[in-house]
């Protein structure tokens, strides 16, 4: 059993791989918007940022390490103690042809994994997510082969970057635990339970609390909403002993037919929730402690 943590982290997710600029117009899209966005997130009370990179010009989802690179050397010039949270979630995505299921149609974004993590060997952020599902998404499917995690996770640690793991159903933490046991990962983990995509986890109370029990009891986890849910999970996270992450990717309402204006409107939001619950927010320096991250004194390869 576990009771609520003493200091809650606030994770914000920026602007995400699927939110659209037709689904809200404040969603930030260039590398100065995403930038701005992560350092207001921080002056709300977040600690960590998680954060990924779009074309400038189109505002779809981008891989191009130069978008990482100005997303990244703008934060740091103006708070370098803000932990950078960066994704390696795209390049699992695979599109079957409809009349030859094994040849990928247009959609697909697989790729070899160390492709998928280069830019964290180059950044070398605090952290970076690893995600561990296999799974529907939509009508396509998300392939993260037990082999390619671990060959992504090998890129992680050579590059002394702590992964997020990220679980979308109860299969995912059992991989999760295989890979503590034969070494790929290294306790205690940080994760995250995401719930709310269609045919993975789904956003309950139960689902908080059947999810905290499969974990290592060391493990520091935070549930994800997505959506309707993204508040309310804010809530039973925090009740279950957890961590909170909220953001734009996530969702774009504030409240019912209410568009969330930007990031940190939604991180004070949530900031609110927890202190209104008893909850107080760490600071970037109770963060660091909590998830076992030295000073910031990396910097970006040349």
């Amino acid at each position: 059993m576990r009771s609520p943590r003493d200091r809650v982290i606030i994770t914000c997710a920026v602007t995400g791989n699927l939110t659209t600029p037709e689904q809200t117009p404040h969603l930030p899209i260039t590398p100065a918007q995403i930038a701005d966005a992560c350092l207001y997130a921080a002056d709300a009370g977040a600690a960590i940022v998680h954060i990924h990179v779009r074309d400038p010009l189109t505002g779809r989802p981008s891989m191009l390490l130069d978008h990482y690179v100005d997303v990244v050397e703008r934060i740091r010039a103006r708070n370098p103690a803000l932990i950078l949270n960066i994704t390696t979630g795209p390049g699992g995505r695979f599109v079957p042809s409809r009349d030859d299921p094994k040849v990928a149609a247009e959609g697909t974004t697989l790729m070899a994994p160390e492709k998928r993590v280069e830019h964290i060997a180059v950044l070398r952020p605090d952290i970076c997510t690893l995600d561990l599902n296999t799974m529907n998404s939509g009508g396509e499917v998300v392939i993260n082969t037990p082999a390619n995690v671990r060959r992504m996770a090998k890129v992680i640690a050579d590059a002394g970057v702590k992964p997020e793991i990220e679980l979308f159903d109860s299969g995912d933490i059992a991989l999760m635990r295989d890979l503590l046991a034969d070494g790929s990962l290294q306790g205690p983990v940080l994760c995250s339970f995401v719930m709310g995509v269609r045919y993975g986890f789904q956003p309950a109370p139960e689902t908080v609390l059947y999810a905290r029990g499969l974990l290592p009891s060391d493990a520091e986890f935070t549930a994800v909403g997505i959506g309707k849910a993204a508040f309310t999970t804010v809530a039973q996270s925090y009740l279950a002993g957890g961590h909170v992450r909220i953001g734009l990717e996530d969702a774009v309402y504030l409240t019912r037919g209410q568009l969330a204006t930007s990031n940190a409107e939604m991180v004070t939001k949530a900031r609110r929730i927890v202190e209104d619950l008893g909850g107080a927010v760490a600071t970037i320096e109770d963060s660091r402690r909590i998830v076992g991250l030295p000073s910031p004194t990396k910097t970006i390869k040349a």
